[in-house]
């Protein structure tokens, strides 16, 4: 499929690594001008020297800590003081593992600040050039665990959950205006944050950490993990002009199912 995103300005959150640097990567190779946030400069300096620029693309980063609400809220109003956004893809790092029995009251609203506050306020900010323009794009990066809470991510899966029940609210709100609001619901996927919870998962368990992902693939219909750059596929085709009636969803997305896209 030809997915032509030139002239669309594109903010991708936590695109340092992983997911979000795939989303990234194809959505720049599609033609569009692409923000990338992440907390490591040096990453982040990296990933716009390697960003397509063959259809005359400007790339920029800005470095910020999601984890820090009142800074980043100071960051986002800059930003749209001087930036337009028609492609929202609101993804973070994930809050710390652990089971309902280990967090407090206190985890619950640091994880609230981190997955919602940062994501509601961004779109927010983003929607008032989107509904001027009668055109907008927003993807939230989710979690598998909406529809299947897993025991060592009480936290992921209690404000994630949110964050799809408010996407599918704002889709019938912003819907007359040409703008489409998404979540995809991640599976298993080749990165650095899937190893940090295996590895929880392992100790939790008391079993080695190649068996834990073994039993991953296992759940995978294609039998392995899949690939964050398949995972940029169905991102940016859900940025694209082919998906303006797919809106208000929360697709779930497991390890090696975007290879037809």
């Amino acid at each position: 499929m030809k997915i032509d995103l030139t002239g669309k300005n594109a903010l991708v959150g936590g695109s340092s690594r992983g997911i979000g640097r795939a989303i990234a990567v194809q959505m720049a190779l599609s033609g569009a001008n692409v923000t990338v946030v992440a907390r490591s400069e040096g990453l982040l300096q990296d990933l716009v020297h390697e960003l397509d620029i063959s259809k005359g693309q400007h790339h920029q980063y800005i470095v910020t800590d999601y984890s820090d609400f009142e800074k980043y809220r100071k960051q986002v109003d800059t930003y749209f003081q001087n930036n337009r956004v028609d492609i929202l893809v609101n993804n973070t790092q994930g809050p710390s593992a652990g089971s309902s029995l280990e967090k407090a009251t206190e985890d619950y609203q640091q994880a609230f600040d981190l997955l919602f506050k940062t994501v509601q306020y961004t779109t927010h900010a983003a929607l008032e050039q989107m509904m001027k323009n009668k055109w907008g794009r927003i993807i939230n990066v989710a979690s598998i665990s909406v529809k299947q809470p897993l025991s060592y991510l009480a936290l992921s899966n209690t404000i994630r959950a949110a964050v799809v029940t408010w996407g599918k609210t704002l889709a019938t709100d912003v819907g007359p205006s040409g703008i489409t609001v998404n979540s995809v619901l991640t599976g298993y996927f080749d990165t650095e944050r899937i190893e940090q919870l295996n590895q929880k998962k392992a100790e939790q368990l008391g079993i080695a950490e190649k068996e834990v992902r073994h039993d991953m693939e296992q759940q995978v219909p294609v039998k392995r993990i899949g690939l964050p750059e398949e995972y940029g596929f169905l991102a940016t085709f859900l940025a694209s002009e082919q998906a303006a009636y797919i809106t208000g969803t929360a697709i779930p997305i497991d390890g090696g199912l975007l290879k037809s896209i």
